[in-house]
């Protein structure tokens, strides 16, 4: 006994069947992720490393040079680029789509620790990052301050909120635009150090003697232990104004005779603003494969409670918030669907011209879409622009199938039989056809999987979405269709008044079809002909069409970057 027939046999196990396909959809849909396309970013870790002082040639032979050499020998690298700028170095490698990130950048500090011997001994530690270190923030926040220091401000953005943001999951790196961090500023007066025949080398030097914290032990008793510490590092602009720097003859040279210090910010030369108010902005990265919806949500409720929690006298705002965007064109794409599931039931009723005939491939649209969630959760894809672009074209392959057997039953009760004993029939003859139709389908669509690189990844959710789809819509075809047409089709029904009216026009169609037909029947061969033109219009047009891999998007944001001359200070860049 056939699906079908046992379907029409036994109504209530078609109905369980469907209901059972429904409900794992719908627990599936809450269980899957949000995000703009599938994650197909490639695994990129960037390595930086801070030399200060140094130019770009001292950075690119003495830092990035040696770590290049060392990275060079980790499997699964793509690319490997490197930037050399003063007082910075930055290494990016990306690794191919195949290589885990947590694997990929664990390889780059055992590499990265190796090569440390071979870096000179004063230069900063080098920072391993899960991103791409120019990535654009996927979010960015401003933090100011009417009452407050530049200073202060940069202090509580780094030290409050940045600690708060930067254990998002999924967040790579926080960002603190327009940073200025305390620091102790020692300025030197040339002339007074060629008067004492010092050089800046020479404060260096006794800075680095004098500002330190070595460990000194411990005091042992009979009963009691205590732990020495030397109070060493210097704490104000007094102390570092004391600083002995040379000591010749018994004369004692400080640093206030060959200079000043003051607390102010380590860099200068750098700025944000807002509304012409001074301030930092915060700007979080997502890591590779992130899903920035989810950061979104994470970082708003965060940014809520912080609005709470902070001193009144600061202000914090959103500047942009990229997850916006993606949820517009998903809600787009999500209202598409509704649309052409709309039009679908408006052409199947135009044709059918009665509710009851039209309420069966109805049921069997949403049935086979909702599906596709609970192979999605299976597959461990998200809901994206590409998976449901699949749902929607989705909607109007899964309800070929119930039409074509709706069509063959309903035929068969036009020529008398009743409506169970046409179901039987109807379906039995369609059978092996819906199945031929569903394989040719899914042959289709199931071989963008195997396509490798980022075109193939992007693509496999939306292979894998239509094929479900098909193939669930060919069980409900051959189940719940054949079930609802022996119940809701009566044989010898009276047509309504819109049948009545529109008949005419499907009776004319039909006999214009059949003479086209059978007029072309007489000239078979410019089949041939005319498949042969269509081919060579599709190539020559096909080929002369720019080729990419996504279309150009207006997300509504303009940037705008400028380059000063050679040599041009901060101060005259504020200018303008």
């Amino acid at each position: 006994m056939s699906l079908s027939a046992t379907s029409i046999r036994r109504p209530v196990l078609s109905i369980v069947f469907s209901l059972i396909i429904i409900i794992f959809g719908i627990v599936a849909f809450t269980f899957l992720e949000v995000r703009e396309y599938p994650s197909v970013d490639p695994p990129i870790v960037t390595v930086t490393t801070g030399y200060p002082g140094a130019n770009s040639e001292v950075i690119e032979t003495q830092i990035t040079e040696p770590l290049e050499e060392s990275l060079n020998g980790i499997d699964g690298i793509k690319s490997l680029t490197s930037q050399s700028r003063e007082g910075q170095s930055q290494i990016t490698i990306e690794f191919s789509l195949e290589r885990n990130l947590e694997d990929a950048s664990n390889d780059v500090r055992d590499r990265v620790s190796r090569a440390l011997r071979n870096l000179p001994t004063d230069v900063d530690p080098p920072v391993v990052q899960k991103s791409d270190a120019d990535d654009s923030p996927i979010i960015f926040m401003y933090v100011q301050s009417n009452t407050r220091n530049i200073l202060e401000v940069n202090a509580f953005a780094t030290n409050v909120i940045k600690e708060r943001i930067q254990t998002i999951p999924g967040v790579s790196t926080v960002r603190i635009f327009g940073e200025r961090k305390y620091a102790m500023r020692m300025w030197l007066d040339p002339e007074k150090l060629a008067a004492y025949q010092l050089t800046p080398l020479d404060v260096r030097t006794a800075l680095e003697k004098e500002n330190v914290e070595l460990p000194s032990g411990r005091i042992e008793g009979d009963k009691t232990e205590l732990t020495i510490r030397t109070l060493g590092r210097l704490k104000d602009a007094e102390e570092f104004n004391n600083l002995i720097v040379r000591e010749t003859n018994g004369t004692v040279i400080r640093f206030k005779d060959v200079g000043y210090a003051e607390l102010g910010p380590e860099n200068e030369r750098g700025s944000l603003k807002r509304a012409g108010l001074l301030g930092v902005g915060v700007a979080v990265t997502m890591q590779p494969g992130g899903n920035a919806i989810d950061i979104s949500d994470e970082f708003k409720k965060r940014y809520e409670q912080l609005k709470k929690d902070i001193p009144a006298d600061y202000s914090i705002e959103i500047g942009f918030d990229f997850s916006e965007y993606i949820r517009t064109t998903i809600s787009e794409v999500e209202e598409t669907i509704f649309i052409a599931f709309g039009l679908v039931i408006l052409i199947i009723f135009l044709f059918l011209r009665d509710w009851r005939s039209t309420l069966i491939p109805i049921v069997a649209i949403p049935t086979s879409i909702i599906s596709a969630f609970f192979i999605m959760y299976l597959m461990g894809y998200s809901i994206n622009v590409l998976t449901l672009v699949g749902m929607i074209l989705a909607i109007g392959l899964v309800v070929d199938d119930a039409i074509v057997v709706l069509e063959n039953i309903y035929s068969k009760i036009e020529e008398g039989m009743n409506p169970i004993e046409a179901a039987y029939k109807g379906s039995k003859e369609i059978y092996f056809a819906v199945i031929s139709i569903t394989i040719a389908l899914v042959a289709v669509f199931l071989p963008i999987m195997f396509i490798e690189g980022t075109t193939g990844k992007l693509f496999k959710e939306f292979a894998v979405v239509i094929a479900g789809s098909v193939l669930v819509s060919a069980f409900v075809a051959l189940t719940l269709t054949p079930m609802m047409s022996s119940r809701l089709l009566k044989a010898n029904a009276k047509h309504n008044k819109f049948y009545s009216l529109t008949e005419p026009f499907f009776v004319k169609t039909i006999d214009t079809y059949r003479k086209m037909l059978i007029g072309f029947m007489k000239i078979r061969w410019a089949a041939f002909i005319i498949i042969a033109i269509v081919g060579v219009l599709i190539y020559m047009t096909g080929s002369s069409l720019k080729s990419e891999l996504a279309p150009l998007e207006d997300r509504s944001n303009i940037r705008i970057q400028a380059t000063a001359p050679e040599g041009a200070t901060f101060e005259y860049m504020q200018k303008y």
